[in-house]
C-alpha cells in the first residue's frame, strides 16, 4: 500500500481527495482482515477446509490405495472367496468380469459396479466377491486421504 503525501487538502484536486479516501478504505479493510486473520477466524475456516477430504473421486493419485498384504494378497482373497456358479459351469461360461469399486478416504470398498461384464451369472458374484473386501490403505493425493476409484479382473475358468 502507498500514500500521497499532500501539504495542504485544500490544494488537491477533486479526484487527488477520492484517492486519497479510496487508499484510506482499502487501509481500514486491510487492517480488518489482518485483525481477523490473527484473531483466528480465518484460519480456522482455512484449517477446516484443508483437513476435509475432497468428494470428488480420484483415477490416478500421488499414493495409490493398497490392499492389505499387496496385490498378490489381493489375487489370493478374490481365488479363495469365488464361488463359480454351477449353472454357469453347466452352461459352460467363462471369462474375465471388469469390477469397477471406489476405495473411500477411510479405507472401505463402495460403489461397486461392473465395468465389462460377461454373464449375469458371473457378473453377479464378482460383485459379491468385490463386496467382501476388507478396509484398504487409502489412498492420498497432497498428503490427504481421497476416494479412489480401482478396476479388478475377476477371472472365470473352467478346467
Amino acid at each position: 500500500i502507498s500514500y500521497i503525501i499532500v501539504p495542504d487538502i485544500r490544494h488537491c484536486k477533486s479526484s487527488e481527495l477520492f484517492i486519497l479516501k479510496l487508499r484510506k478504505m482499502k487501509s481500514i479493510v486491510f487492517v480488518l482482515m489482518f485483525g481477523l486473520f490473527m484473531a483466528g477466524v480465518i484460519p480456522s475456516a482455512y484449517a477446516q477446509e484443508k483437513k476435509a477430504a475432497p468428494a470428488e473421486t480420484f483415477f490416478i493419485v500421488e499414493e495409490m490405495p493398497e490392499f492389505p498384504g499387496g496385490e498378490e494378497a489381493l489375487r489370493e482373497f478374490i481365488a479363495k472367496n469365488v464361488t463359480y456358479p454351477e449353472q454357469a459351469q453347466k452352461d459352460s461360461i467363462q471369462g474375465k468380469v471388469y469390477v469397477t469399486f471406489v476405495i473411500e478416504a477411510t479405507g472401505k470398498v463402495g460403489e461397486v459396479k461392473i465395468a465389462r461384464g460377461v454373464h449375469p451369472l458371473l457378473d453377479q458374484e464378482a460383485v459379491r466377491v468385490t463386496g467382501l473386501l476388507p478396509v484398504w490403505k487409502p489412498g492420498k493425493q497432497k498428503g490427504v486421504p481421497v476416494k479412489v476409484a480401482y478396476t479388478i479382473p475377476v477371472s472365470f475358468i473352467l478346467k
